[in-house]
């Protein structure tokens, strides 16, 4: 039975948004049933903000600032997915909440911005919704469950990794061989986190994607032997080991090119996963002083990271925001998933 909080009380939860590094789509099934996966990613403080206030009335009322959108329902048994919140929906199907209640959701991050925000949300309402369960999850819990719910509930095609990522936070490097998931906090040194905050530069383009049909064409090329897709999703798994070694060494510069290896894996994988604007805000980053770079997420648009040369951040910034992207500036998040309660004001 689901205790009931008072009427009096406010339940907050937020959940980062990531950086995926390297290795990404070997995080997808079938790759990572049949060959197993490796990605690192780190967590950034872009956040998922979800709170809910209780309600007497048994409704339930959800509210989205991202997409301007207000859904009600007057019965728990009345929730079917229809496109509108379904991720809130499911979250609330999901755990067996019949609690009346209005429940806002807001990401710091652009929708489709290739930074995980979905999976963010996921984590962020069962974090929010576990608060009232008498049986706690802990973060690998929630990561699991936040999958199975946009895998198995809605059926949205995606690797595992971003859920990790919400629900611990840090730099992780992550194992796939399904259903088996490996996640290891890397133990970063401070002056190379330092270092990566200062050198790299995140933007996002304006336009964002819809990773689920991308996804399906890659895994489709995979599955029909394409030997192109399966050399560069094998050597996209080789990277992210790469990747992992040379954040603990603190050899940046290797990062910047493993990053730009990772990119043209990546576009190996499907054509759509780059276009004429991110092909030229490439080629502008390159001539202003980056080192390497990357599409985040799937790619076709959304937000792209990019690792300066030394002292160079700022004219790459410059060059990048000239070609009218937004900066969006970040520090590393380490705690992941938080929940608290506060007196309804």
């Amino acid at each position: 039975m689901t205790p009931r909080i008072p009427e009096g009380t406010v339940i907050k939860a937020r959940a980062p948004i990531r950086l995926d590094f390297a290795g990404g789509f070997t995080d997808v099934p079938p790759y990572s049933a049949r060959e197993g996966g490796a990605v690192v990613n780190a967590a950034i403080n872009r956040y998922t903000y979800t709170t809910l206030v209780p309600r007497a009335d048994g409704a339930l009322k959800m509210f989205s600032a991202d997409f301007d959108l207000f859904v009600e329902v007057k019965s728990f048994r009345d929730i079917e997915y229809d496109g509108n919140l379904d991720m809130v929906k499911a979250a609330i199907n999901t755990l067996g909440i019949e609690q009346g209640m209005d429940l806002y959701v807001r990401c710091d991050a652009p929708p489709g911005s290739g930074t995980g925000s979905s999976a963010s949300i996921g984590v962020a309402l069962i974090g929010l919704l576990n608060h009232l369960q008498d049986r706690k999850l802990s973060p690998h819990e929630i990561a699991q469950l936040a999958r199975r719910l946009e895998f198995q509930e809605l059926k949205i095609a995606g690797g595992k990794q971003d859920q990790y990522a919400a629900a611990v936070g840090g730099v992780n490097f992550i194992e796939f061989l399904d259903p088996t998931v490996s996640s290891s906090r890397l133990d970063v040194p401070r002056e190379v986190i330092l270092d990566l905050e200062k050198h790299l530069v995140l933007c996002y383009t304006g336009k964002s994607r819809l990773s689920g049909n991308l996804i399906e064409n890659v895994m489709g090329n995979y599955e029909k032997g394409e030997i192109t897709t399966t050399r560069a999703l094998g050597r996209l798994k080789e990277i992210a080991h790469e990747v992992k070694t040379a954040l603990l060494v603190g050899d940046t510069p290797r990062l910047g090119a493993l990053l730009a290896e990772n990119w043209e894996c990546q576009k190996r994988l499907d054509g759509s996963i780059t276009n004429d604007q991110i092909e030229h805000l490439f080629k502008v980053a390159m001539g202003a002083g980056a080192i390497g770079g990357k599409a985040l997420g799937a790619g076709g648009g959304g937000c792209l990271l990019f690792m300066a040369d030394s002292n160079r951040e700022h004219s790459l910034r410059r060059a990048l925001e000239g070609e009218g992207v937004q900066i969006i500036d970040f520090n590393f998040d380490t705690q992941g998933l938080q929940t608290w309660s506060v007196p309804k004001s």
